[in-house]
């Protein structure tokens, strides 16, 4: 930065705005139309938590709004956050399975959508403690038990930042992924067949990639392509950033059971600065900042390791629900058609093991497709 540049505005956090700010800022967005409206998407990370009157919240009523924007949204997997619905009594370690019992209820019927019903929470991904070891396997089978067939997997936070990123999350020890006890609880994940989402900072890649050695049979899913900070103490030698997180990155893709959750990226923490608009963002605007980081993701992994998620309501601080599904389309439209059956369904669905939602996306495609060809003769 120059004496002439003006400093970046502070960092506050992944939640720049409350529920009511975003209501507000979100209506004057530029209104867009459903890019390829009949495209299956299967999206693979979202939460639910809070009531109307909380300062934050994102109800069974937002998601639906933002379902019923066009998109053909097939299916969803549940991603644990904010302790939403924990029991506020009882064992510490098993608190956890009121946000089972929670997303249940609110999944119990499809939610409707312009396309037919979205199947909310087919998958669950839950939050269990591995730091209990050995004890962890007790609160797993709690966890299966309440889920009614639909758990698929851990998400224990070890993100870790000293600065200022680490204020703003489930700040955990440093090194927590090398600790013994901690590897207990992921050989209880193992022995249940069961997945585990990693949701690091971009300084934390090797530490992961050590993990994913010490236990090959287990599906991990990397969150938001690493999560690279650009912000506070970060954002002043960005030059250096974005290397070592491509480094990482590179490494990782050398394991061939991590996975990539190619999305997120409508954090502030990634310092696109979208969230300083006067209105949310446009498809091109997103496509504009993030096509690099995608193509990067895709061409590591391979589709066939990558997935889009959508990240919401987080990713909400930079752009509505359409635009961010629309700018994924617009950003993979040269890719091939079965790249893009990877990246919007096939990949959540094989990681995490819902194959009739599969099948069912699978036949939308070819019908979509199907149809596409008619109009174009």
């Amino acid at each position: 930065m120059t004496k002439h540049q003006d400093p970046a505005p502070p960092y506050r956090g992944n939640r720049h705005r409350n529920a009511q700010e975003l209501t507000a800022w979100h209506a004057g967005r530029v209104t867009e139309p459903v890019v390829e409206p009949t495209l299956p998407i299967v999206d693979p990370h979202h939460h639910l938590y809070g009531q109307a009157g909380d300062t934050y919240h994102y109800r069974l009523e937002d998601l639906s709004q933002d379902l019923a924007s066009g998109h053909r949204v097939m299916g969803t997997v549940y991603m644990e956050a904010y302790h939403s619905g924990w029991r506020e009594d009882g064992p510490p370690e098993l608190r956890s399975v009121g946000e089972v019992d929670m997303i249940i209820r609110t999944s119990r019927e499809p939610v409707a959508t312009p396309h037919g019903v979205c199947r909310l929470a087919e998958g669950i991904v839950s939050d269990i403690d591995m730091m209990l070891g050995n004890a962890a396997a007790p609160v797993i089978d709690a966890h299966r038990a309440a889920a009614q067939g639909r758990l698929r997997g851990v998400r224990h936070h070890t993100t870790h930042d000293a600065g200022t990123a680490g204020r703003y999350v489930y700040n955990s020890p440093a090194r927590l992924m090398a600790d013994a006890q901690f590897r207990h609880g992921i050989a209880c994940l193992d022995r249940a067949g069961l997945s585990f989402d990693a949701f690091i900072f971009h300084t934390q890649l090797g530490e992961l990639a050590k993990l994913a050695d010490a236990f090959p049979g287990v599906s991990f899913v990397l969150d938001h392509v690493g999560t690279m900070i650009n912000v506070a103490e970060y954002a002043l030698r960005r030059e250096a950033v974005r290397p070592d997180w491509e480094r990482g990155l590179r490494d990782l893709a050398q394991r061939p059971n991590v996975f990539l959750k190619v999305g997120g990226l409508g954090m502030p923490i990634f310092g696109f600065g979208f969230e300083h608009a006067p209105r949310p963002a446009t498809s091109a605007e997103l496509v504009k900042a993030w096509q690099p980081i995608i193509d990067l993701c895709i061409d590591l992994f391979g589709a066939a390791r990558c997935m889009f998620e959508s990240n919401f309501p987080v990713d909400k601080q930079s752009c509505g629900y359409t635009e961010l599904w629309n700018a994924l389309k617009t950003a993979t439209q040269s890719r091939s058609a079965e790249e893009r059956r990877d990246l919007f369904y096939r990949t959540a669905c094989r990681v995490y093991q819902l194959p009739e939602l599969q099948k069912e996306c699978d036949q939308a495609f070819a019908t979509g497709a199907t149809s596409v060809q008619k109009a174009q003769t």
